[in-house]
This record gives C-alpha cells, sequence and structure tokens, in this order.
C-alpha cells in the first residue's frame, strides 16, 4: 500500500489565496456538494472553499433563472 500523498498549496484561481489540496478523496473539497468542473473550468484550476462556494451558489441561481425563463 503506497503512503498518502502529502497536501500540495495552490493559489485559488479566482481569488488569489492560498491553500492546500490533498490530491484525493481526503482533500477538503471532497465533502462539498460541488466539484469542478464548473463555471470556466477549462480555464481554472481548483478554487479555494469559498470562491468555490461561491461558484456553486452562483451556479446554482444561475439554473433556477434559466429555468423559470429569466
Amino acid at each position: 500500500m503506497g503512503s498518502p500523498t502529502a497536501p500540495r498549496w495552490i493559489v485559488c484561481a479566482r481569488c488569489g489565496t492560498a491553500f492546500d489540496c490533498g490530491l484525493s478523496a481526503d482533500c477538503w473539497c471532497a465533502a462539498e456538494p460541488y466539484r469542478l468542473p464548473m463555471t470556466k473550468a477549462l480555464i481554472e484550476d481548483c478554487l479555494c472553499p469559498e470562491c468555490l462556494r461561491n461558484a456553486a451558489g452562483a451556479l446554482t441561481e444561475s439554473r433556477r433563472n434559466a429555468e423559470r425563463g429569466g
């Protein structure tokens, strides 16, 4: 069995905040209901927890508006 992967420190593609990425199911984002790819996924790397939650909220709102025809 291999050893756990050490977290990598990356910078949020949207706000520039440094945070760690577990690169596995142990990463903080594994517990989030939304994951990449999301909006702009083809040009963005990982997002920090706050930006991921904000992006998920904006995507949810956009989908609601589209369903209402707005």
